[in-house]
């Protein structure tokens, strides 16, 4: 059997060597498999207030990060920040904190207020990470499930108040499932004057194709085609469009932009389709929409969300598609379609005037176990703690999540069209989109 060069130059090293095979690679040179750990504690220290950490929630994939590093460029990166204390509020036989803390060094904590304060008494990190998802918590007649991000907040802010400062806050996903206590996050957070940054991943994830609107942009009609259950994906559903829309506003002039959205309604089953035969939203933008998606399903898009078999725990609903229809206060329509069993993903479509045909992406969420969408939202994160500036305003989750509050209201009262006039909300949209570009893959060179 004839010798290759390959193994030839392989037998001459080993021969060399004594036979003895040569060491592993460091760390630094194998990220992808066997990333470093950090050489010194990190500059500055944040509190994660969560719900529940196990393995792949929104705990582990966020503040996983703030913990372990990730790769970014050609090299292993570690946030400036580090993970000082955890307050967990459910810890179950599947928890991973207790073990964390062990091997990182953080605290754990039974209140919320000690692990801002790391039993000194005084505010005593330099951030909050407030991640309110995944964990066993009620649902109400309109489908929310009660996560107590809110009640957590309140607690933050009490301990702003008392130690006369603070530090900027995470919100992952939307401030509350109620937009009356959204509306006072916001305001607790400009009254006490520090930063608020929350959201969705699924604005600054990767889009293909690499779709961003100058700002300025005429958007006049707009549809994402989503799936999932409906609060839950709903928001992230709501943020996709409106991390989109809301560049028809060019940000320069002395007022921020009027995003506000004037009425919404949300339809069940059959009356959706019904809906889109008589012009309330368009077949054409849906069409677009679905050719993005890597998901599609084959055949009718009405055979197949009418053959859906919708987990039980999704809450009581008409079989097949679910819509919101979404009347922004500038004339501007917009529409979310929940398509499950035709779709598992989320693309977006829009009229654009002077556009012959409309523009169209994919927000791709690379999969678990590394859910690199959660990832980049993190990366925003660290920014932001970094800087003390969020990379879009908080308004835009207060409008996603009101638009969303409002959406299960009419639902549960008939699909009863619903005025939003506490849904005036106006902030200008960032310069820079923030999205990833690029593809989440890194060969090594």
């Amino acid at each position: 059997m004839p010798v290759t060069r390959r193994a030839f130059l392989a037998s001459a090293a080993l021969a060399g060597s004594g036979g003895l095979r040569p060491p592993p690679a460091a760390a630094a040179d194998t990220p992808r498999s066997r990333p470093p750990k950090r050489l010194k504690p990190a500059d500055k220290r944040v509190a994660v207030v969560t719900t529940t950490y196990h393995y792949l929630s929104h705990a582990y994939h966020i503040a996983g990060r703030f913990l372990d590093g990730y790769l970014k460029g050609d090299g292993h990166h570690f946030p400036e920040f580090g993970v000082a204390s955890a307050y967990v509020e459910q810890v179950r036989a599947t928890d991973l904190s207790r073990d964390l803390a062990k091997e990182h060094g953080f605290r754990v904590s039974d209140t919320i207020e000690d692990a801002l304060t790391l039993g000194t008494g005084k505010l005593a990190v330099d951030g909050v990470l407030l991640i309110g998802e995944h964990g066993d918590y009620p649902y109400n007649d309109r489908g929310q499930k009660l996560y107590p991000r809110h009640e957590y907040f309140k607690k933050i802010a009490a301990v702003f108040e008392a130690a006369g400062k603070s530090v900027p806050v995470f919100c992952d996903k939307h401030l509350s499932y109620d937009r009356t206590r959204a509306a006072d996050m916001v305001a607790t957070a400009r009254k006490l004057r520090f930063p608020l940054m929350a959201g969705s991943s699924l604005p600054v994830t990767w889009r293909r194709p690499e779709l961003e609107f100058p700002l300025g942009t005429k958007v006049t009609e707009a549809l994402v085609a989503s799936r999932g259950e409906l609060e839950v994906y709903g928001i992230h559903a709501l943020e996709a469009l409106q991390c989109m829309v809301e560049r028809r506003f060019p940000g320069a002039d002395p007022k921020p932009a009027n995003q506000a959205v004037k009425a919404v309604t949300c339809l069940q089953g059959d009356a959706v389709w019904k809906a889109g035969d008589d012009g309330a939203w368009s077949w054409e933008l849906l069409e677009h929409a679905l050719g993005r998606s890597a998901s599609r399903n084959a055949g009718d898009v009405r055979a197949n969300c009418r053959r859906f078999p919708r987990p039980a725990n999704w809450g009581n609903f008409v079989k097949g598609p679910i819509a919101f229809l979404v009347e922004y206060a500038d004339g501007l329509k917009a529409t979310v379609l929940q398509l499950d069993g035709h779709v598992a993903d989320d693309t977006f479509a829009a009229r654009v005037d002077g556009k012959a045909k409309p523009e169209s992406c994919l927000f791709w969420l690379p999969p678990p176990p590394g859910a690199a969408f959660l990832e980049a939202l993190a990366s925003h994160v660290e920014t932001f703690l970094t800087t003390g500036k969020p990379p879009y305003p908080v308004e835009r989750t207060q409008l996603t999540g009101g638009v969303l509050d409002y959406a299960l209201e009419s639902r549960v009262k008939g699909s009863k069209r619903l005025e939003a006039p506490d849904l005036d909300i106006r902030y200008d949209p960032p310069s820079d989109s923030g999205f990833r570009r690029g593809d989440y893959a890194n060969p090594v060179k």
